[in-house]
């Protein structure tokens, strides 16, 4: 771990080329080529947002992008998905804070979906369909586990989701894995999609302590109102207990608030919270579920750093966004170090002192720097005219 009071380019690199070798079984001994190269050409086309074709056309010194490929996609197979995933889980956790270990976290628990537009059978077997989006309605599907503590944000369990995964079972392997880190967790932020009577029996069995956004249903108008649109009456916010169509027992926080239509004028508008063995007041649970909106930010922050690829290897398309979420776990570690602001009281960090642009910068200049970067380029020679 990086502990100098000044951190260099060469020193990130090095960081992030060591994690990636401790951690993934990705071995390359050509004559040409080798791993220390393959890891330099995927901090190139990350750092750039750009292929790996495009970051081997740029650097001087690094074997041409096919062979890059075919290393890439020799060793990423669809059947060692699972070990892909591990090994994965074990690079996100590397050099954790050691306050993570000694006080309780909250986690968020989201998908991300990344466009696929292969149309084989065997690809269509590892990808999820959904609504329409980028042309396509079927996807590269994973599920992370983002925990939040104080200004430290991290991804550290991450899980590629195949059509046959039920939601039950990817929240369960998430928290498995956060369970292996012997991390403490103080309470579990999960989205709409998540709130269903399966995942919530199952939270309610292990005693996960728990805020599930509840979508709003039932018919409007009359006296007909059903579903969890009934509990929507009156002008406070309040808990209440309730029970789903399919025997599910909970306790709901019914949150009321005011927002502005589109005259300006407010409008009250209805939130519903399954909250599980916390004592939260709604306005609390209101206040500290947008937490979760973290998780969001950091998909964005992945598309900073994601690697361009069209590949029909859904287990290279995993290792391409996991790589960006170690990359970010690995800024996020460094900036609690280096960007630590001294005095008394909890540890603060400055976000401005080290932002992930900086980050970046400093990763490709690293690159640059050991392998030579395209500094000129040969002008094609006009054809001479011939007057007959």
């Amino acid at each position: 771990m990086i502990q100098e009071a000044r951190v260099d380019a060469q020193a990130l690199r090095d960081l992030v080329v060591d994690v990636a070798k401790a951690h993934f079984s990705l071995a390359v001994h050509g004559y040409w080529c080798e791993t220390a190269m393959i890891y330099d050409v995927l901090l190139k086309a990350a750092s750039e947002r750009i292929s790996i074709e495009a970051a081997c056309a740029d650097l001087t010194t690094v074997a041409d992008s096919n062979t890059v490929r075919e290393h890439l996609n020799r060793h990423f197979q669809t059947e060692r998905l699972r070990t892909a995933e591990a090994e994965m889980n074990q690079a996100l956790a590397a050099h954790l804070p050691d306050q993570l270990l000694t006080h309780t976290v909250a986690v968020a628990i989201d998908y991300h979906d990344e466009p696929c537009y292969g149309k084989t059978a065997a690809l269509r077997t590892s990808c999820c369909q959904g609504k329409a989006k980028a042309g396509t309605t079927h996807f590269v599907r994973i599920a992370s586990a983002y925990v939040i503590y104080r200004q430290l944000r991290l991804t550290l369990a991450v899980t590629y989701v195949l059509p046959e995964d039920d939601t039950v079972e990817v929240v369960a392997r998430l928290l498995h894995r956060l369970q292996t880190l012997n991390l403490r967790l103080r309470v579990l932020y999960l989205d709409k999609g998540f709130c269903s009577g399966t995942v919530i029996r199952y939270l309610q069995a292990h005693h996960v302590p728990a805020v599930l956004a509840c979508a709003i249903r039932g018919k409007i108008g009359g006296k007909a109102q059903g579903g969890t649109r009934r509990l929507c009456r009156g002008r406070k916010s309040y808990r209440t207990a309730y029970t789903f169509t399919d025997g599910t027992p909970v306790e709901v926080a019914v949150v009321a608030t005011l927002v502005p239509d589109k005259a300006g004028k407010l409008r009250r508008k209805w939130l519903l919270f399954v909250v599980l063995a916390l004592d939260w007041s709604p306005k609390t649970v209101y206040r500290r579920y947008r937490f979760r909106f973290g998780i969001e930010c950091s998909y964005r922050m992945l598309r900073q750093m994601r690697i361009r690829s069209t590949s029909r290897n859904p287990a290279l398309r995993f290792f391409l966004l996991g790589f960006a979420l170690l990359l970010l776990n690995l800024w996020a570690v460094v900036r609690w170090v280096v960007s630590r602001i001294p005095g008394v009281g909890p540890y603060r960090i400055d976000p401005a002192h080290f932002r992930l642009q900086c980050f970046v910068a400093l990763l490709r200049r690293a690159i640059e720097c050991t392998r030579g970067c395209l500094m000129s380029i040969q002008a094609v020679s006009p054809v001479k005219s011939v007057i007959y």
